[in-house]
């Protein structure tokens, strides 16, 4: 099970580090365009994470899961998808919105990193 959770979070933070690629990908186009694989990292980073989340207890059965932690990023990442989605077949990306997707992305991982 261990194995499994490594490859796990492995995967979880390649996508999340795609996210935040793509759309700092988009830095100097002009206009900016939404990529889809935002959309595709985001739901792998979302399935990998509840797959984490599930096996918690099996893969670390001395600590105890902050359940408050895992909910605020599962939030942000559900507002990351939802954005994405509502966005992903415009021709224009506003910069507010590429913004926003981005501030969402840093706080979470900020979140996962900082918050034990």
């Amino acid at each position: 099970m261990t194995s499994i959770n490594t490859v796990l979070l492995v995967l979880h933070i390649l996508c999340v580090i795609a996210i935040l690629s793509l759309l700092l990908h988009q830095w100097n186009k002009n206009p900016r365009k939404l990529h889809p694989g935002i959309l595709h990292a985001g739901l792998t980073a979302l399935i990998a994470g509840i797959a984490m989340v599930g096996m918690f207890q099996t893969v670390h059965p001395d600590e105890v899961l902050n359940p408050t932690k895992y909910g605020i990023k599962l939030v942000i990442l559900i507002s990351i998808l939802v954005i994405s989605y509502r966005n992903v077949k415009k021709p224009i990306l506003a910069k507010n919105t590429w913004l926003l997707l981005i501030g969402l992305t840093t706080i979470n991982i900020l979140i996962a990193s900082i918050w034990r």
